[in-house]
């Protein structure tokens, strides 16, 4: 038996395999993005990032007793079979020979992923707020007694980047 090779897809093949491989997503608040508006009544210790923000949210801190009220993890495990499908999709346009839809495919499940995370913030089933804390957001205005949005300054910095 005998065969004749029409087109030599290979080359491709092993690009769109490797940038595949060679890219991680990352969802979370970048330092470029992890600053905050400066609120004088809301933080009298001075101003704190959004990425420390989501660290203590996501563990918590006994020490400030504050506890936990986990939204990253949880919104990746909720969402692993939409993921899943997200990278499937990228690896067969990737066989296909579209190698440039390997970076594509990372970005789409980085915004599947924000958005998860986003929506986890805005309707995640969590500790409540203490009296006090709600008594501090009134005095300042606020109206919202959900965890974790406040002014949306953090919800809204959690963002997705795509590195080497």
């Amino acid at each position: 038996m005998s065969f004749k090779v029409t087109k030599d897809g290979t080359a491709a093949l092993l690009r769109g395999l490797e940038a595949l491989a060679s890219e991680r997503v990352l969802v979370g608040i970048p330092a470029s993005n992890a600053e905050r508006q400066i609120d004088e009544d809301a933080n009298d210790r001075g101003p704190i990032n959004n990425a420390a923000i989501g660290k203590i949210m996501e563990e918590g801190s006994p020490a400030a007793n504050i506890p936990a009220r986990p939204h990253l993890k949880p919104a990746v495990r909720e969402n692993r079979d939409a993921i899943v499908k997200a990278y499937r999709a990228g690896a067969k346009a990737v066989l296909d020979g579209k190698a440039k839809d390997a970076t594509a495919v990372h970005h789409r499940v980085g915004i599947l992923v924000e958005n998860a995370v986003k929506a986890k913030v805005n309707e995640g089933d969590f500790v409540p707020l203490a009296p006090a804390t709600i008594a501090k957001r009134k005095a300042r205005g606020r109206k919202s007694e959900r965890p974790l949005v406040d002014t949306g300054q953090y919800r809204n910095s959690i963002t997705h980047v795509v590195r080497k």
